[in-house]
């Protein structure tokens, strides 16, 4: 009778109890479907680690008569629905501000993702799960905050691998002004 009860907990521990880490890079190349018009939706559940977020905001493309405005929050979808990612698009950056943030010494900058684009990442030493990065050119400004990752998993590199995945396609010519 003890090991059947010891084969039961084993088993249940297994089926659920002790989840492994989906340490499953994010995707490379930009498809559907999206959330807030333009983001990856298997990106946005990987660095969350929730599936079917809730999802409010748009993240429109820059036009020639259309500045470079948007905002995207995902939620849990049930609970307390705490916000998990939120994604600013706005013209308020300026490269000094990237600079004071490396200056620091918590931030990293972001590799080449866009031409002239300048940026940093950041992870929050109280929060291990929780990152962040901005990436600005000229005035366009990319703000990505990973209000709460997954545990075990790299939250810098999936908000930098993120910024790389939705980057090229939201700010490409917008904000070529560098005089901000």
């Amino acid at each position: 009778m003890a090991i059947l009860g010891c084969a039961l907990i084993s088993a249940s521990a297994c089926m659920g109890g002790t989840s492994k880490v989906d340490a499953t890079p994010l995707p490379t190349v930009y498809a559907p479907p999206y959330i807030c018009d333009h983001v990856p939706k298997v990106a946005v559940e990987r660095v969350t680690g929730v599936v079917d977020p809730l999802v409010t905001g748009s993240l429109p493309l820059p036009g020639e008569d259309r500045p470079v405005v948007g905002a995207c929050s995902a939620f849990e979808p049930t609970g307390e629905r705490r916000a998990v990612l939120r994604i600013m698009l706005d013209t308020g950056g300026s490269r000094g501000q990237i600079e004071n943030q490396l200056r620091d010494g918590v931030s990293e900058q972001l590799p080449e993702i866009v031409p002239d684009g300048f940026g940093f990442y950041t992870v929050d030493p109280n929060e291990e799960t929780r990152a962040g990065a901005m990436l600005v050119k000229g005035k366009a400004r990319l703000s990505i905050e990973l209000v709460k990752g997954v545990e075990g998993r790299d939250n810098a590199a999936d908000v930098v691998a993120l910024m790389k995945l939705i980057a090229p396609k939201l700010i490409p010519a917008a904000g070529t002004d560098e005089n901000g």
